[in-house]
């Protein structure tokens, strides 16, 4: 890993820069996959699953037989922790429901906001190299508790043409409605414009590559909403001497070995520690299975020594981590004072792979910064706030004059007249 000491608040920008790829560097390849898609449906669907994931399908919907095979595959005791998982994730997310708001803001002036859910979602669910059927949980549970009607999912196949068992297993036990083997650019092209057998959706959730990370933004410019313009994992630790070096060195590599484009920063004001969760690296890495992704992922990653606690805070809220681990003596004075992450574990046996599978809270989370102005996914993510008001005859006398009076002042001369003329039939000249 990169070490730095010191390092000086003019240079923070360059040192805290995400290895991503520009925009710019994307959105060809996903402009011409979203055109292809929207003009030719499935044959272009199936064009590009050929293209990138190197298997030609017939079909691409998942059928029911398919699902019950693949959930005879799925070991018993792999089925337990998953239910124990969504036990806990549906407690936390159920917990955020709220309650209608009322309230009577004059005499004859009723207002209220209810929420209502979002009808029609799709959760891209990344396949590959890590089949992540734990983000299924995150994403299905909350939907089918805000009452969404349609939950469709897509992810890639793989080179025979199959989905991953434990995906179809936990699709298919929070409530999923449709399933179909389409992966990447394409996947959110589908459910963009909805395809001959892909339905269109009106939320696009879920993690992924650069790509489709752009694809989601690509989205939003037709009409289709996303929960955030989520991209490569990242995780930023600052600890202390209190810290045990071992643990946070495997956190570090628990995020490392997502994607050679992941990120993980470790801030201290102890180079004593730097020192050692260094070592701890070395000798951890060597026996992961995913050992290359994670070497890669760690020449783009940090070991960054402060001055105080101070100015390790100043330098975390500046980055915006997804994930912020808070492993040090002084806790309370990070707590109080972080204002941009999108997920935070506190103390020395909070690993940051609880609240990736099933500590309840939810683990598609903002990255490349945009923790600074976006919330990780939650209930309210599949829901949509509606407000309703009812005035009676002695409520629009009351507040009437003063709407004559602003729509009046802006030259709206309808605006007016449609108080006016209620007031004239109960008060008429």
């Amino acid at each position: 890993m990169n070490k730095i000491f010191y390092p000086n608040k003019k240079d923070w920008a360059g040192i805290l820069k995400r290895p991503t790829q520009t925009v710019a560097d994307i959105e060809q390849t996903v402009e011409a996959i979203f055109k292809a898609v929207q003009k030719d449906g499935d044959l272009a669907i199936k064009k590009y699953t050929d293209q990138f994931d190197h298997v030609q399908l017939d079909s691409i919907l998942v059928t029911e037989k398919e699902i019950q095979t693949a959930s005879d595959l799925v070991p018993t005791d792999l089925k337990k922790a998953i239910s124990l998982a969504k036990n806990n994730i549906e407690k936390f997310h159920a917990a955020q429901k709220t309650s209608k708001v009322e309230m009577e803001t004059m005499p004859g002036v009723l207002c209220w906001q209810e929420k209502r859910p979002i009808q029609k979602v799709g959760l891209y669910i990344p396949g590959g190299t890590a089949p992540l059927f734990s983000t299924i949980l995150m994403l299905a549970i909350p939907a089918k508790l805000a009452g969404c009607e349609e939950i469709i999912l897509c992810t890639p196949p793989d080179k025979i043409g199959n989905v991953n068992p434990t995906i179809l297993f936990a699709a298919q036990l929070c409530g999923v409605t449709k399933i179909f083997k389409v992966g990447g650019i394409q996947a959110i092209a589908g459910m963009t414009f909805g395809t001959e057998t892909i339905p269109n959706v009106y939320k696009i959730f879920g993690p992924g590559n650069q790509f489709v990370t752009v694809a989601k933004q690509l989205a939003t410019k037709y009409g289709v909403a996303i929960d955030m313009p989520a991209g490569p994992s990242e995780l930023l630790v600052v600890a202390d001497d209190s810290a045990n070096a071992a643990f946070v060195a495997s956190d570090l590599l628990s995020q490392a070995e997502h994607g050679t484009d992941s990120q993980v920063i470790l801030v201290s004001t102890s180079e004593k520690l730097i020192k050692a969760v260094e070592k701890e690296i070395e000798s951890q890495i060597k026996i992961l299975p995913r050992v290359t992704i994670a070497e890669k992922s760690i020449q783009n990653s940090k070991l960054i020594l402060v001055k105080d606690d101070e100015s390790a805070m100043d330098l975390i809220n500046e980055y915006g981590p997804e994930h912020f681990i808070v492993c040090v003596e002084n806790e309370a004075f990070y707590l109080q004072n972080i204002q941009n992450a999108g997920s935070v574990f506190i103390g020395n046996y909070t690993p940051e792979s609880a609240g990736d599978y099933a500590s309840g809270t939810n683990h598609t989370l903002p990255t490349n910064g945009y923790a600074k102005q976006y919330s990780g996914v939650n209930l309210a993510s599949f829901m949509k706030s509606m407000t309703f008001q009812k005035i009676s005859k002695e409520g629009i006398e009351t507040i009437g004059s003063s709407i004559e009076l602003m729509a009046d002042a802006e030259g709206l001369q309808a605006h007016k007249n449609a108080v006016t003329l209620r007031l004239n039939t109960i008060k008429p000249n």
